[in-house]
């Protein structure tokens, strides 16, 4: 099972970030069930409800999350988090269509929270997952994009052991390689966070997270906080 770490430099740069990562093995994905659809549906309206007319730029955790962004010099109105982009269809658009199990999961956790989650199938990448810049020459193929090309020096990434970008822009976009997808069995889960009250919400996202995975895909899971002190899943 491959794992998930930060990289020292990504930690001396934002020594406040939280991440929590589940490793899960033997699950089942597939259509998303009717019972999951009509709480997925239930979730959009209410956070559609509880977000209002706030604009998205000044809730805590996206506001940290552009801040970010700012700090390895992406502009986040160009490039948006990935739980901001979600947000931001939920609020303009009305809804979030389904994708399958669990990508669903994932994306009813992320606007919950509003903070991003991957959901990365574990038998696409190659070793450990390292947060960490880039030096130019890792290649990508990003989920909607045909082409396959290379992320900018010092952007920061997800990124394998044989250099395949799993996601871009830290948070940005998911590469096309790493989706989960219908016959998906083993997943990296990772949902992080910059904000004052990151870890609160990190752990109490793993633990919604953990109860949907175990009621709808099965399995066995590993479930881990990293931060400064502890690093990497083990």
């Amino acid at each position: 099972m491959s794992t998930f770490r930060y990289h020292t430099d990504i930690l001396a740069r934002y020594p406040d970030v939280v991440g929590g990562v589940i490793l899960a093995q033997g699950i089942t994905n597939g259509p998303t069930p009717e019972s999951l659809l009509v709480s997925y549906q239930a979730e959009q309206e209410a956070v559609k409800e509880r977000i209002g007319k706030t604009p998205l730029s000044q809730l805590q955790s996206l506001e940290a999350w552009r801040a970010a962004f700012r700090r390895f010099g992406v502009d986040p109105t160009q490039y948006r988090s990935a739980a901001e982009a979600l947000l931001r269809r939920l609020t303009k658009k009305g809804d979030i269509p389904a994708i399958n199990l669990l990508v669903d999961i994932g994306n009813m956790i992320s606007i919950r929270y509003a903070l991003p989650v991957a959901v990365i199938d574990a038998q696409a990448v190659q070793g450990a997952i390292t947060v960490r810049f880039a030096d130019g020459s890792e290649h990508s193929s990003m989920l909607g994009k045909s082409e396959s090309d290379h992320p900018e020096p010092g952007e920061v990434i997800f990124s394998d052991e044989a250099g395949l970008v799993v996601a871009r822009r830290w948070c940005w976009r998911q590469g096309e390689e790493s989706a989960a997808q219908a016959n998906t069995t083993a997943a990296i889960i990772a949902i992080e966070a910059h904000h004052a009250n990151g870890r609160h919400d990190v752990e109490a996202a793993l633990t919604d997270l953990q109860e949907l995975l175990r009621k709808y895909a099965g399995g066995t899971l590993q479930v881990h906080v990293l931060d400064r002190e502890h690093p990497a899943t083990l």
